[in-house]
């Protein structure tokens, strides 16, 4: 197996040759390698992507298993991602900027270098997979979370057709061709809530629906080799669950229990025996498993190290779910959160509470393994709440449309309502709550400063938004019509007085309370500036801003040396501005 772990400072590449074998590195850098492609059983070498100082400008490289050597098969300056191998093991399709820096067109590139578009056109693309004969090729454009088109490519031609309905428009993730090239598998909500899988008849165009029964989104999905199963993971509630099926007739396959977590779908074996994956925990970081499909065993590959503590002292986060202002149906709409109640009684007055609000805002908080809230919970006697707010994903895509434009602040209200839920449970201290967030979720700190900040004690900003309009005016161009689609469109005198009017920078005033802002001098998301802007408009107003500026990294901290630095330092905030 190939796996990426951190052992210094940095994500690398490693070959694990059997179940708890030893990790042997084959990369060596000191920014993270990212993505990680395979062809069928290694053969000779794989294929990764690697950046510079969070700048998100991924080149693709080829690592030959013989040479040990590696070599850049793009041009060095474009951002190049999603790579996908042919069957053969011969070519990789890719997405590429190279053309003008804002659309993501498609390329094909051999092992030599040689790279050749077969798809150019506006918008941002994706490939998907080729077909079993190298001819066609699946790709996407991408426009929303709640909108993207599918088509089969025929490479040589250069025709495209569609297998999307232009009248219906939804959300489509992942896709390949059947083992027998007559149809393609994919996940959609194009007949309902949730991302059903379905298969695709290319002939007829007849669709079925597998995973009806399921009211959850699937994640992803893999064929065996020989195309006789078909895995998939479905998000149930934040939950992972695996399922397997046999093909043709998609008959159920009885599986063993796993354990209870989050599941990272990997691959087939060559042989078809063995099911890689990746299982998180709250209690424990991620390991590599095989599921012996002859024996129905798991096997754990992997034995990640927490230094030393004692893993049953790690909390467990219990789901509860907090009425808002609005109804369903008639009755309050309740919001979905994980609570990680520390062990200990609660103390005179309660515990004081963080709020963690995540980003995106497509996105979706689930109970994986966060050092973070373990410290606050087991060291400093904090309780978090990880709230799913409207706009999440995961809960259908009636749900993530509540936030849409004009709705923004619907979903800062429904932090608004956790404040009320924490409020009325004994054990947790009304007067001591603090909030943090990341990206999406640090404009989400900013807003709540603004409309609670007599609620709050203080706030945590990380890589966040401080004004819609600058953020979409100075966002990466290859990324500003996609957040356009969430956000508005700030080119639209109505939605721009919209944005500027919701904006934290623009109620800075407001923020009284201790806020730490900190960013990536390299964010091409969101870029330094909005961090930059929020700390001088707040300090001007007399507050007291803590600034963390980590020059070498992106749109979050994936070096140890700055994540661990980043992490004492939000920890001693809390302890000054929570606890004290």
């Amino acid at each position: 197996m190939l796996v990426t772990t951190r052992f210094a400072e940095t994500n690398q590449v490693h070959r694990v040759r059997a179940a708890g074998g030893a990790r042997e590195q084959l990369t060596f850098y000191s920014e993270p390698v990212g993505s990680v492609a395979t062809p069928r059983g290694l053969a000779d070498g794989f294929v990764f992507s690697r950046d510079v100082g969070g700048s998100e400008f991924w080149q693709l490289f080829h690592y030959d298993l013989g040479s040990r050597e590696a070599r850049m098969l793009s041009d060095g300056e474009s951002r190049n991602q999603g790579p996908v191998w042919s069957h053969d093991g011969s070519r990789i399709a890719y997405g590429t900027t190279r053309r003008n820096g804002r659309d993501t067109d498609i390329h094909v590139v051999t092992l030599d270098g040689t790279s050749s578009p077969v798809l150019e056109r506006e918008g941002t693309w994706f490939a998907g997979g080729f077909s079993r004969d190298g001819r066609q090729l699946l790709v996407t454009r991408y426009l929303s979370i709640n909108e993207s088109h599918p088509h089969v490519l025929d490479i040589d031609s250069g025709e495209l057709t569609p297998i999307h309905d232009p009248d219906n428009p939804a959300g489509y993730g992942s896709m390949a061709f059947t083992h027998d090239g007559r149809g393609i598998f994919y996940t959609s909500d194009a007949e309902g809530e949730f991302r059903e899988l379905r298969h695709r008849d290319l002939a007829d165009g007849q669709g079925t629906r597998l995973s009806a029964d399921i009211p959850w989104d699937v994640q992803g999905f893999t064929q065996s080799p020989d195309g006789s199963l078909l895995a998939f993971t479905t998000n149930e509630d934040g939950i992972s669950r695996l399922h397997l099926r046999r093909l043709p007739g998609h008959e159920p396959v009885d599986l063993p229990d796993l354990p209870v977590g989050l599941i990272g779908l990997g691959e087939f074996s060559p042989d078809g025996r063995m099911l890689g994956m990746t299982i998180n925990s709250a209690t424990s970081p991620s390991d590599v498993y095989a599921l012996d499909l002859d024996a129905g065993e798991l096997r754990r590959w992997t034995h990640s190290e927490v230094g030393g503590l004692d893993t049953a002292r790690f909390i467990e986060p219990t789901l509860v779910h907090y009425p808002t202002f609005d109804e369903v149906d008639g009755q309050p709409r309740m919001i979905p959160a994980f609570y990680y109640r520390p062990a200990d009684e609660a103390p005179e007055g309660g515990f004081p509470v963080v709020i963690n609000i995540h980003g995106g805002p497509e996105a979706q908080a689930r109970p994986g393994f966060v050092p973070n809230f373990q410290f606050l919970a087991n060291e400093l006697g904090v309780a978090v709440l990880v709230p799913n707010v409207r706009g999440s994903a995961g809960y259908g895509k009636s749900y993530l449309l509540l936030d849409n434009g004009v709705l923004r602040e619907d979903s800062v209200r429904d932090i608004g309502a956790l404040l009320d839920w924490v409020a009325e449970q004994p054990e947790l201290d009304a007067d001591r709550v603090g909030v943090q967030g990341g990206s999406y979720g640090g404009y989400m700190v900013l807003a709540s400063m603004v409309h609670y900040n007599d609620r709050l004690r203080a706030g945590i900003n990380v890589v966040g938004i401080s004004n819609f309009v600058t953020f979409l005016e100075n966002t990466e161009s290859y990324r500003r019509d996609l957040r356009r689609a969430e956000y508005g469109d700030e080119r639209d005198p109505q939605m721009r007085a919209f944005l500027e009017s919701i904006s934290p920078l623009n109620n800075a005033g407001k923020i009284t309370r201790p806020l730490f802002v900190a960013q990536g001098y390299n964010d091409p998301r969101v870029p330094a500036s909005e961090a930059e802007q929020i700390v001088e408009a707040v300090r001007g107003n007399g507050g007291d801003v803590w600034y963390l500026l980590f020059m070498d990294e992106g749109h979050g901290f994936s070096k140890k040396t700055n994540s661990d630095f980043y992490g004492a330092a939000s920890m001693l905030f809390w302890q000054q501005h929570l606890l004290e």
